[in-house]
């Protein structure tokens, strides 16, 4: 099994993170070390990299990758969610970091290998675990959730309009027997949504898959304190570099990123700012960077992504 996965705006991440060579990098979501076997080229002798995932597997990927790179610089590879970045680098010694890098989201990897479960263009068990040793997969929402949590998660992370037809739909089908398998949830969610609503637009399945995952692997609720503590990290000048790939993790990046950048918390009514809380950081691009043609058209998945630019002041 090799872990095959394109680095999505890798240029674009090497340059905004602006690498001194004698740096100290995190990157988060080391995967198949796409990104950083590039930064890690650019280091020197005293430079170090930092590669966090939950991934097993991308673990052992990515430390016989950058085994093959001649560098004098030093890596280490944690098997941990990036929530724990700072207990991670604690645990190393290093108090802080010149830079970082989050590539959120499910890896092409995780895509294209069947029996993970992610993909609704695969058949294979109801997975969708990020990291393996976790107890909760997708099995365990679409088969023990109430109707109603099954409701609220497709319409929240999946951002679907026909989730209470869906959510019907699964307990309705797993009333019979368990729905076990990525075909069998996908043949559900075609019933439930009108035939009409499916000759345009995306797989029918998408918003739904992508809700589960993310309730399964709790990607959203722990981006917020991921990116304090990121900052934190960081060194002055220090920058965070990380890349969305749907609207609701972009939402929560911008919106921590402006409160580093504006935290006052003062009515706008006031003529002068009397809370005393001081800017964290700068922005360094006021919009998100976005794929070129030339990337999407080798990288299809590329086209959503955002990547937004945090500079610790």
């Amino acid at each position: 099994m090799e872990f095959k996965h394109k680095s999505v705006l890798l240029d674009e991440c090497i340059e905004n993170l602006n690498i001194n060579q004698d740096g100290i990098y995190v990157d988060g979501t080391i995967g198949g070390a796409g990104h950083s076997s590039e930064i890690y080229k650019r280091l020197g002798e005293k430079g170090c990299l930092i590669g966090l995932d939950q991934d097993s597997f991308a673990v052992e990927t990515s430390v016989k990758r950058l085994s093959e790179i001649e560098s004098q610089a030093d890596f280490k590879v944690v098997n941990t969610n990036f929530k724990n970045i700072r207990k991670a680098c604690s645990e190393l010694g290093i108090d802080e970091v010149d830079g970082i890098l989050l590539d959120l989201g499910v890896s092409s990897h995780q895509l294209d290998e069947a029996s993970r479960g992610f993909s609704y263009q695969h058949d294979a068990p109801l997975d969708m675990r990020m990291d393996t040793k976790s107890d909760l997969s997708a099995y365990d929402v679409v088969n023990k959730y109430s109707e109603q949590d099954i409701y609220r998660i497709i319409r929240d992370y999946g951002e679907e309009k026909w989730s209470s037809r869906i959510a019907k739909f699964i307990v309705e089908a797993r009333s019979n027997k368990p729905v076990e398998t990525t075909y069998e949830l996908v043949d559900i969610i075609k019933r439930a949504v009108p035939s009409s609503a499916r000759r345009d637009g995306p797989h029918p399945a998408k918003r739904t898959f992508q809700a589960i995952r993310i309730e399964v692997n709790n990607e959203l609720g722990i981006l917020n304190k991921t990116i304090e503590d990121c900052v934190d990290l960081l060194k002055g000048e220090g920058r965070l570099c990380i890349i969305t790939f749907h609207s609701l993790e972009d939402r929560i990046v911008k919106l921590q990123f402006n409160k580093m950048v504006n935290p006052c918390t003062c009515p706008t009514s006031f003529p002068v700012c009397v809370c005393g809380k001081k800017p964290r950081a700068k922005l360094v691009n006021r919009k998100p960077i976005v794929s070129g043609v030339s990337e999407l058209e080798e990288n299809p998945r590329a086209r959503s992504a955002k990547l937004r630019v945090l500079q610790k002041i």
